[in-house]
């Protein structure tokens, strides 16, 4: 279902390719549909996100930029905010996002960005669970869905290809979500593609290194491991509408590392201006 879904929305951006009106987009993309790029907020400016999620649920951000190569961020996630469910918080503090370019990109170097991220996707959880040696031993499993980027490095090249293509490549080490044992590096790449100077087609994969592993030490910690070792491929398409305001429209887990039964969909609105 969701293969026939994505294969109708690039179809019909494409019909209204020569339709739209042709529009910069105010910045590089700071982030594809999850992973970060090397990409920053030009000095003296902000954009404010908010991600629509599954189960009524919404992840807002704001990220400043304090000069071309620093950026600093918050973000704060609410569940169920939608539908007639008790709404909640994924956390009672907000979490951080930052990001220094080191090198900026010339023509045979790409750019190279060192970055701090906490937040992860998804419903963030906090369960007790027990050893098979006996009740005595409990642990506590303090994560999201997917795991937060941690600490990070990417590097980005743009390329001029009827339309800008981006190429990210990068490695992550979870800093705070490593109750489950799994304390490994991760690596994550990802391709941005202008189809105009409106749209945009975002493809990437998160190899997801540091989620595959459970420890046979606890019973019930295989049923709280939440991938399935084939990492996330998600894709999405951009709109930039206006100068300031773009619409996002993103298919996460499309190889289904998860249980779900279907692609998970989610809105993102982002929304920019100076200062």
């Amino acid at each position: 279902m969701s293969k026939y879904l994505l294969r109708s929305l690039l179809l019909l951006l494409i019909s209204y390719n020569s339709v739209w009106a042709q529009i910069d987009q105010p910045y590089p993309p700071l982030n594809l549909v999850s992973i970060p790029t090397a990409g920053t907020l030009p000095r003296g400016s902000f954009t404010f996100e908010s991600l629509v999620i599954k189960n009524g649920g919404i992840v807002s951000r704001l990220s400043v930029g304090f000069t071309d190569n620093f950026s600093f961020g918050v973000s704060y996630g609410l569940q169920n905010l939608i539908g007639d469910n008790k709404p909640s918080i994924n956390k009672t503090t907000p979490e951080v996002q930052i990001k220094y370019r080191v090198f900026d990109e010339s023509e045979k170097m790409p750019a190279i960005v060192y970055g701090l991220d906490t937040q992860g996707r998804g419903l963030y959880h906090s369960i007790d669970t027990i050893s098979r040696r006996g009740q005595d031993s409990i642990r506590t499993l303090n994560r999201y869905d997917q795991k937060s980027w941690g600490m990070y490095m990417v590097m980005s090249k743009n390329w001029n290809l009827l339309g800008n293509l981006g190429l990210h490549v990068g490695v992550n080490k979870s800093l705070s979500e490593n109750d489950d044992g799994d304390k490994d590096f991760n690596i994550f790449l990802g391709v941005d593609k202008e189809l105009n100077r409106s749209f945009s087609m975002l493809i990437e994969y998160n190899a997801a290194l540091n989620d595959n592993l459970a420890d046979d030490d606890f019973d019930d910690l295989n049923d709280i491991t939440f991938g399935r070792g084939k990492g996330y491929l998600n894709a999405g398409v951009r709109w930039a509408i206006s100068q300031n305001l773009m619409l996002e429209i993103n298919f996460n887990d499309i190889n289904q590392n998860t249980e779900a039964e279907y692609t998970n969909r989610e809105i993102k609105i982002m929304y920019s201006e100076s200062f």
